[in-house]
C-alpha cells in the first residue's frame, strides 16, 4: 500500500461558483486502486459530487441563497461579513472520500466533482488529494 499527495489551485472569479474539477483530479491520481480524498483547505469552500447539469448548478445556488438568506443580520458578519459563506459551507462539506479503479475516480454515469466557491472571488485555493492504494 502506498500514500500519495497532490494538490489543485483553484482561481475564482464570482461570490457563488460551482467549478467542476473531476478532468484535474483524475490528471492527478498517482494510485491505480484504492482511495483518494478530496480536501478543501478553506472554511468558506466546499467539495461535492453530483451531476454536471446546468440546470441543476442554478439551482443548487438558487436553494443555497434562499436557505441562507441575506435578509438577516448574522454574528459573524460583525467580524467578516462573510457568515452567509461559513454557514452555507456549514450545510456542505469540505471533503469527499472516494474510489479509484484502473487509475481514475470510480463515479457513477452522472456523478462530477465540484469545488464550490461561497466567498469569491479568490485566488490560489488550495485542494489537497490524498490517495491511498496500490
Amino acid at each position: 500500500m502506498t500514500v500519495k499527495t497532490n494538490y489543485i489551485k483553484i482561481n475564482t472569479s464570482r461570490n457563488f461558483e460551482i467549478i467542476d474539477i473531476t478532468s484535474k483530479i483524475n490528471e492527478l491520481i498517482d494510485i491505480n486502486e484504492g482511495i483518494i480524498s478530496i480536501f478543501s483547505k478553506h472554511s468558506t469552500s466546499a467539495i461535492v459530487v453530483n451531476e454536471n447539469e446546468s440546470g441543476l448548478l442554478k439551482d443548487i445556488e438558487f436553494s443555497m441563497d434562499n436557505l441562507i438568506s441575506d435578509k438577516f443580520s448574522y454574528q459573524h458578519d460583525r467580524i467578516d461579513n462573510n457568515a452567509r459563506s461559513h454557514l452555507k459551507s456549514f450545510l456542505l462539506s469540505s471533503s469527499e472520500c472516494l474510489p479509484v479503479k484502473n487509475g481514475k475516480l470510480d463515479l457513477g454515469t452522472w456523478q462530477s466533482v465540484f469545488f464550490v466557491e461561497l466567498d469569491g472571488p479568490r485566488h490560489n485555493r488550495t485542494v489537497t488529494l490524498t490517495m491511498v492504494g496500490e
